[in-house]
Order: structure tokens, then C-alpha cells, then sequence
């Protein structure tokens, strides 16, 4: 970078790449174009920091330096088509959960009239604020259990005609059950053993209720699995998000209880085992009768 911000984001990038960080003048550059106000793609356009903005930059540095995801330092985070709003108190969206929302605003597209999609654990509301931006004519439900992050997702669905609702995934909306036609999770599926495995920013600073989930790290994917086939009606689908290491257990929550058809697992940008997909068998409901695969 040339011009009068290079000095600046030279300097924050080395005290960034000494601490350890993958991607340190990526980083640099969006704190410095957060301090100055402006777009990364205008930093070589604009003047360097003054005073004031280059000690306020070097404070972020420092922050970030000690592991504080960069989202909390600049309050938003890209997600698709759309910038959130994240913080203290909500699950900063990674990229990697794009792609299951593109698979969510797929299978609502391919709907016929108004898709009806439900958003189990919205977190920030990443996946409904894509699904209702990108399909506008779906009817978009959320639901999400920790009042810290429900607060966050009523500020990034606000005005999107989402109805988000505070509430356990586990038995929410019993008021759309049978008529739904995606149900899309990205929901905790951490072990409790795999604490010394996650990064700073995530163990450090995301919600634990949006990490942790069981000894095995399955138990929001089994309650996911249980009241997807309660909403779902016949033949509509379900996709969730899981850890690498799950490519076989996660899928295997959803064969196993022969409720399901089509099940399968999908690899993200990296080729690596991020997410299933199934289908409700016709007349598949738990605990009721008909729960074979036909």
C-alpha cells in the first residue's frame, strides 16, 4: 500500500504478524480503514491517520494482538450480501456458514409460491438476514435462546419481516409444525473435551451456549434433528452445520432414526466436511406412527 495511510498499516501490520495472526496486513487494513472511516479499497486514496486516529489505531492493534476477533474491534462482520452488526455476547459468523445459507436460500428458491424457512439458533440472524435479502418473497422465522444474542439479531433483522422469537431450537414454533419447507441450523456442536482445540477468539470471547454442546459435541444436532422433522412438512429439508471431525456422526444423527431420506454431507471452500443435508420421508414424524423411511 503507497500513500499516506502505508506508514501507518506497515507499522500495524508487524506488531499483528509478531503476535501470531494468519492474516496480519488484511487485518491492518480493515482497522485502519475502521479508524479513518472509510472502505479498505480507499486507504491508498486517503491521508494517514492523524494523531488522535493513529493512537486509537494502535489501541485496536493491541487488542487484536491479544487474540480479540477483529469483528468485536470493528462491530461488524460480512456475511454473504449482507454487514451484521456483532459484539460482546453473540457468535461472530464465519465463512464458512455461507455456504450453508446458500444452500438455504437454494432450496427456498426452489419452492414453489412462498417458502416457508425456519432458522434454529439464528446467533447474530446471519443465516435468515441472507435467506429473507436473497429470497424476498420466503417467509422467514428465527429463533434464538440467549437474550444477549437475540438482542443482536433484532438489530440485524430489523425491518426484514423476520419473525425472531427468544426460545429454545428444541421445541420452538409448535405453531408451524408440518408446514415448513427449509429448516437451515448452525447450531454449538463443540465438545466439552476439545477445549484446548479452539482459538482464542472463539473460546475466549464467543458465547459458550454457541460452542459447546455435550460430550461429543451432538446434542443441538439431535435436538435439531427432532424438531426438524416435527416442522418440516413431507419432503422438505433440513441442513446444519458441523464440526470436521463429525462427517460421519453428524449425518448419522439423521439415517439413524429412519426419518430421513437423501442424507448427505457436504465439504466447504477447503474441502473439508462442514454440513448435512436430509430430507423428511413422507409421513415421518417422531414418535409418531410411519417413522420408516419409505
Amino acid at each position: 500500500m503507497s500513500g499516506g495511510t502505508g506508514p501507518a498499516w506497515r507499522r500495524a501490520a508487524v506488531v499483528l504478524r509478531d503476535a501470531g495472526l494468519t492474516s496480519p496486513d488484511a487485518e491492518a487494513r480493515e482497522l485502519l480503514a475502521h479508524v479513518l472511516g472509510v472502505d479498505v479499497a480507499r486507504l491508498a486514496l486517503v491521508d494517514g491517520p492523524d494523531d488522535q486516529q493513529t493512537a486509537a489505531l494502535d489501541a485496536l492493534v493491541v487488542r487484536r494482538a491479544s487474540r480479540e476477533p477483529l469483528q468485536h474491534l470493528t462491530g461488524r462482520a460480512a456475511f454473504r450480501h449482507v454487514e451484521l452488526a456483532v459484539g460482546p455476547g453473540v457468535f461472530v459468523p464465519r465463512p464458512e456458514t455461507e455456504l450453508l445459507a446458500g444452500w438455504a436460500v437454494a432450496a427456498a428458491r426452489a419452492v414453489e409460491g412462498t417458502p416457508v424457512v425456519v432458522d434454529l439458533g439464528t446467533g447474530s440472524g446471519a443465516i435468515a438476514r441472507a435467506v429473507a435479502e436473497e429470497v424476498p418473497h420466503a417467509e422467514v422465522h428465527a429463533v434464538e435462546l440467549d437474550e444477549g444474542a437475540h438482542a443482536w439479531a433484532a438489530r440485524n433483522l430489523a425491518g426484514t419481516g423476520v419473525d425472531l422469537r427468544l426460545g429454545d431450537l428444541a421445541d420452538a414454533f409448535v405453531d408451524l409444525d408440518d408446514t415448513v419447507d427449509v429448516v437451515v441450523s448452525n447450531p454449538p456442536y463443540i465438545p466439552l473435551t476439545a477445549w484446548e482445540s479452539v482459538t482464542p477468539e472463539a473460546r475466549d470471547h464467543d458465547p459458550a451456549a454457541a460452542l459447546w454442546s455435550g460430550d461429543d459435541g451432538l446434542d443441538a444436532i439431535r435436538a435439531v434433528e427432532v424438531s426438524a422433522a416435527r416442522l418440516l412438512r413431507d419432503g422438505g429439508v433440513v441442513g446444519v452445520e458441523h464440526a470436521e471431525v463429525q462427517a460421519e456422526a453428524a449425518p448419522a444423527v439423521f439415517a439413524a432414526t429412519g426419518r430421513w431420506r437423501e442424507v448427505r454431507d457436504h465439504a466447504d471452500l477447503t474441502d473439508r466436511p462442514r454440513w448435512t443435508t436430509a430430507r423428511l420421508a413422507r409421513w415421518a414424524r417422531p414418535g409418531g406412527p410411519g417413522t420408516m423411511a419409505r
